[in-house]
Order: C-alpha cells, then structure tokens, then sequence
C-alpha cells in the first residue's frame, strides 16, 4: 500500500480564492465537520481535510470557473478520479465549484448533490471529459479507465457549488450569533489572511513524485493547516491581538500580581493552557463563542468594570458549560477580550 504525489500543482504560485472557500467550506458547513482536523494543501489534491488520528480523508478538487460546461466539469474530476482508483481510502469525494452551465442540474436550487441531480444529457458530456483527461494522464493507469470504475466513481462524487461571498464563509466558522458577528471588512480580512497561510503552505519545497505507505506521512512535508491555527487566527484578529502570547494583559496585571512571585508563572501558563484547550476543544466550540460574546456583551454594558465585576456578572449556565475554564483562567480570558476593545 503505497501513494505516489503526482499532479501537485508545484508551478502555481497561489491558490484561488475558491480554494480557500474549498477549505472553510470542509470546516464549517458539513455535518461532519468537526471530525476534520487537518487541511492538507496540494498534496493529495488541492484541500484534503483529515481526522485528528489521520485515518479518515475528505479529497477536494476546487475550481473557481463560473459557468464550466458539464465536458469541461468531467475533465476537473481526474485528481479525484485517480485518489478513487488509488490504495487509500477516501471517506469523501468532493468537488467544489464556483459555478456551473443552467444546462448541468435537474434542479437549479439545489447546491450541493450527486449525479441524481446531473440532466442525463450533461453527465455524458460529463463522462466523456472525464474518460479524454484520463487517458491524456500519464499517471492514470490504462487498465483503470473502464466505464465500470468510472460509473462506479461518480456515484460517489459530491458536487457543491459555492453560492456565498467569502464572509460567509468565515462567519460559519465563528459561531457568533449575528449582532456579534464582525463587520464585512473584518471577516473578509480573516478570510484573506486563511488565504495568505493556505498559499504560503505551496511553496515548502516541491512534493511531486513523493511516495508515502500512509496517510499520516503527508504531515511531514508540513503542507497543512490545523483548525486550531484557523480558529486562532480569526480570534487574532477579532480581538486586535495576539491571543496566546507569553504577555500579560494589562486588565489581569492587578489580580497577577496578587499572588506570591514564586506562583505567578504557573498562574500565567496555566491560564494560558486552560484558553488554548478551550479554543481547540471542538466538542464544545458552540460554548466558547456564546462565552466570548457573553463577555463581549457585558464588558459594553459596563466599560468601567473591571475583570472581577464583569466575571460576576457571566452567564453562569454558559461558564458551567466551558468545562476548560476555571475560575482564574475565565478571568485571564475576560482580560483579553477587554484589552482588545480597548486598544
């Protein structure tokens, strides 16, 4: 059981914004997206998402053309086509559209389907791409190319077509409710900087005709993004700063400086262990940001206040629920936010 890179796009210099939608799309919009840990960057295929333990892949193909006709469709299927014939298993195959001909779907109000939702007319043209692209392969084997694997093949394929502008796409991932919501200059702006990071990721060293004997080996060439490093960075930039710093914000210095000197560091570390946990814990994402936005709230209401009022005031049902917060470590977090709105 072996993989052999071939068709990374080693010559492309950045990634289309589509691709980026490719990757926001696998971490926010599924059902089972929390079960994706790691997006690997042109490696498989332009985004695979992957488990925490490396033993579950969902394969992207991304393509930003608006109106690709269903032959044209069929021929950007062949990285898909080729992970499918391949020793690994895919759990997902998916390819991500910016658009697609009013000729392609059976029903136009429909934006993510299989091939039932594919007029007959254009899934031949559609197989007929696809069977041309093929064969013009070289990393294809020849055998492969039979009507029974690539029927076979589409009927697992997932078609989606991006219908949302690039803030929607992080707002799924931030889970405030909408009068928390940034503005659209701020989201796109994270949206922008996921980009930056998803581009910056093409360019360690080359990967084309690479072997590896397991999924998890993919890691080592460092072609990935974590979704605590993208959560990270969307915090990073609604709070105006540097979440997880070896800093200590400037409304938590008077409780800091309360304990003994000897105690202080490990306060600090645990407070920041305590937030990263939080953050990166995704069996309760939903709790975190109801308890940022609960701190958000208060912290307007009572500009004033400092960080022990504002923590009395906390939605107790919600602080109950954020099982990686304790008492002080809540404190530091209220800290934070505080000093973010008021840089």
């Amino acid at each position: 059981m072996s993989y052999k890179v071939q068709s990374s796009e080693k010559l492309k210099p950045s990634g289309t914004e589509n691709e980026t939608k490719a990757l926001l799309y696998l971490m926010g919009y599924r059902e089972d997206s929390n079960e994706i840990y790691y997006f690997v960057i042109d490696f498989f295929n332009d985004v695979t998402g992957m488990s925490k333990q490396s033993d579950k892949l969902w394969d992207v193909q991304s393509k930003g053309d608006k109106k690709p006709s269903p032959k044209k469709i069929g021929e950007e299927l062949v990285t898909l086509f080729k992970n499918y014939m391949s020793s690994f298993e895919f759990a997902q195959y998916i390819i991500f559209l910016g658009g697609v001909s009013p000729t392609l779907r059976v029903n136009n109000e429909i934006f993510e389907f299989g091939i039932e939702n594919i007029k007959k007319e254009s899934l031949n043209k559609l197989k007929e791409g696809l069977k041309e692209e093929c064969i013009k392969k070289t990393y294809i084997n020849e055998k492969d190319i039979s009507e029974e694997n690539i029927n076979e093949f589409l009927k697992v394929v997932h078609f989606v077509i991006t219908n949302r502008d690039k803030s929607e796409y992080v707002k799924k991932i931030i889970k405030l409710s909408e009068n928390m919501v940034p503005d659209k200059e701020v989201l796109n702006a994270i949206f922008n900087e996921i980009k930056k990071e998803q581009d910056s990721k093409k360019a360690i060293g080359v990967v084309e005709g690479e072997v590896i004997e397991y999924p998890d080996e993919s890691l080592r060439y460092g072609r990935y993004l974590t979704t605590m490093e993208i959560r990270l960075l969307a915090l990073n930039r609604i709070l105006n700063q540097d979440v997880i710093s070896s800093k200590v914000p400037q409304p938590f210095i008077e409780l800091y400086m309360a304990y003994p000197e000897e105690k202080r560091k490990d306060i600090l570390e645990d407070c920041q262990h305590n937030l990263s946990r939080a953050l990166f814990n995704t069996n309760c994402q939903e709790e975190f940001w109801r308890l940022l936005e609960d701190i958000f709230v208060k912290i307007n209401q009572n500009p004033l206040d400092d960080i022990e009022k504002i923590y009395r005031k906390l939605d107790k049902e919600i602080l109950s629920k954020c099982c990686d917060f304790d008492t002080v470590s809540t404190k530091y977090f209220i800290a934070i936010v505080k000093d973010g709105i008021e840089i």
